[in-house]
């Protein structure tokens, strides 16, 4: 059995990874994290883990939980693991970050864009961007994969085909994307209250959100050029999910079987990425609760763009399904494993 701990246990993400890994036939969680809620019973804190969880919280001392886990998941703010990181933990036990700590390889864009000083620079080079369907071999041989963010997972997987194919000028990219509530966290905020969300819908961050750096970083690895883009993104009075709609002027005019067999070349094999049937396009709906993705896209011949679309499940393909896949990957266990659950309808 991996012996897993969670940083951050009691977060949305680090819950929803807890649960996960309570279904995997090949890990156990022996540390439940938490820095707010040392010595509780985690079950008082999440009652739907009441007589499944009997652990009560833990600190955040990785320094402890390498000695006793194999793989450690940091669902912490950014900053944390970063502070945190050393030689001695990574020779003891594999982690998977799910913050944003090492996903951007270019520190000084990391803390441009986070307000942040990084505090452990020389393990960027080494982490792994774990896009599971992208960097699979990659992150196979890593002992520090970073998590990607729940947009950016969304927003590049639905462009990839078209971006590494050359299909569409990536200086026309437009990616206009909506969110659940929860993936602002669990933290108590004014504006994610029940009545501030409820019966509207917003957008945020505009021009500056902070997945912006991420996206471009990783479309412009697929392209071989700097890749500039505008990421808007919207909370929407939902609790999970992400639907992100992207546009783009395509270089020359290109037929449905043209774009299709891309996608097909990229994720024709993909078990966790569904194409969808030609005049279906993704809901959230169909993937909450799971670990896949749909994608679809239309050609727009009057205006000389595609439309791609794509949906995901924040809390599970966009952080601890991701980070549970990650793991799989480290351990040469079955990509799949403990991840095959269906979507939850209604």
């Amino acid at each position: 059995m991996i012996k897993a701990g969670i940083i951050g246990s009691t977060g949305y993400a680090g819950a929803e990874l807890a649960g996960l890994l309570l279904g995997h036939p090949e890990a156990e969680v022996v540390w439940y994290g938490s820095r707010s809620y040392v010595g509780e019973e985690y079950a008082s804190l999440y009652r739907n883990m009441f007589r499944m969880v009997d652990a009560k919280c833990m600190d955040d001392n990785m320094e402890e939980l390498a000695a006793q886990a194999d793989v450690i998941f940091t669902a912490t703010p950014q900053g944390l693991c970063a502070s945190l990181m050393n030689d001695g933990i990574l020779e003891k036990a594999k982690v998977v970050d799910l913050s944003a700590d090492f996903r951007i390889k270019d520190v000084k864009i990391y803390e441009k864009w986070y307000g942040l000083e990084h505090k452990s620079p020389g393990y960027i080079g080494e982490a792994v961007y774990g896009l599971c369907e992208i960097n699979r071999e990659d992150v196979k041989k890593a002992r520090l994969v970073a998590n990607p963010g729940c947009y950016t997972t969304c927003s590049i997987l639905t462009l990839y085909p078209l971006v590494k194919e050359g299909l569409i000028d990536v200086s026309s990219i437009i990616i206009d994307a909506k969110s659940g509530t929860s993936g602002a966290g669990r933290g108590a905020k004014v504006p994610n209250l029940f009545c501030e969300v409820n019966e509207s819908i917003k957008a945020y961050g505009i021009a500056g959100h902070r997945h912006t750096p991420e996206i471009e970083e990783q479309l412009g690895y697929a392209c071989g050029e700097k890749v500039v883009l505008n990421f808007t993104p919207h909370l929407v009075p939902m609790n999970r999910g992400i639907l992100a709609t992207a546009y783009a002027s395509l270089r020359k005019p290109v037929s449905y079987g043209e774009v299709r067999a891309a996608y097909e070349k990229y994720y024709g094999n993909e078990f966790f990425i569904r194409l969808l049937p030609e005049g279906v396009y993704p809901e959230t709906r169909w993937v909450e609760g799971s670990n896949f993705v749909d994608i679809n896209f239309k050609i727009d011949g009057r205006t000389g763009r595609i439309i791609a679309v794509g949906a995901l499940d924040n809390l599970v393909k966009g952080a601890a399904g991701q980070a549970a896949q990650n793991m799989n990957l480290m351990f040469g266990l079955p990509e799949a494993m403990g991840l095959g659950r269906a979507p939850m309808f209604p």
